[in-house]
């Protein structure tokens, strides 16, 4: 058996996110469906995380196990080749057996975008929220030092379908750190939060 890491990027606003559903379109569905084709195998492809439907990714880790003889850079070519524009594998590796993306995972960065101008450039609309209104920046700076530290995060907690295991499950979370600052040209706030 080998295992591979796949480092994804991707614009998700055609897609239902990022798990894979019934009838839906969705970036790990798109990617599943041609590593099959690819391995004819019944390839399970795992992620880091999960993202919403329309949320953008520039480095979403996967990663499945294949007896397939495809080397790496195989793997990358012909997915690149046949996946929608909108997703684009940067990188593929070739791992050991314990590398695991949802269980090697050692943080997630999350940038929300707020475009502060009159005018959002079409390039831009699909990726930012524009707020061209007044905002009080130190406040929110404030604001997101008090997200930094350990947190239940329950309410944002997926069920497993049981409840003996959802009591069971640790739902608390540290945010390593977070950042709100604006862009060079002085039209974007980002905000970025490392946990």
């Amino acid at each position: 058996m080998r295992y591979f890491k796949l480092t994804i990027a991707y614009d998700g606003t055609d897609f239902h996110g990022w798990q894979m559903q019934a009838n839906k379109p969705t970036v790990q569905g798109e990617i599943v469906s041609l590593l099959r084709r690819l391995t004819q195998e019944n390839v399970q492809l795992h992620a880091a995380g999960r993202t919403d439907a329309g949320v953008h990714a520039l480095g979403q880790v996967a990663s499945f196990r294949t007896q397939s003889a495809m080397g790496a850079g195989e793997f990358q070519r012909a997915l690149n080749a046949l996946l929608p524009p909108a997703i684009r594998i940067v990188c593929a590796e070739e791992k050991g057996p314990d590398f695991s993306a949802r269980w090697s995972a050692k943080g997630k960065v999350y940038r929300y975008r707020i475009y502060r101008g009159k005018v959002v450039p079409p390039m831009l609309w699909r990726y930012v929220l524009h707020y061209p209104f007044p905002l009080d920046e130190e406040a929110m700076r404030d604001a997101a030092t008090r997200f930094v530290g350990v947190h239940d995060f329950s309410s944002f907690a997926a069920s497993t379908g049981s409840e003996d295991d959802d009591k069971e499950r640790n739902k608390e979370r540290e945010i390593f750190a977070t950042e709100l600052k604006r862009t060079e040209d002085g039209e974007e706030l980002w905000f970025s939060v490392h946990g």
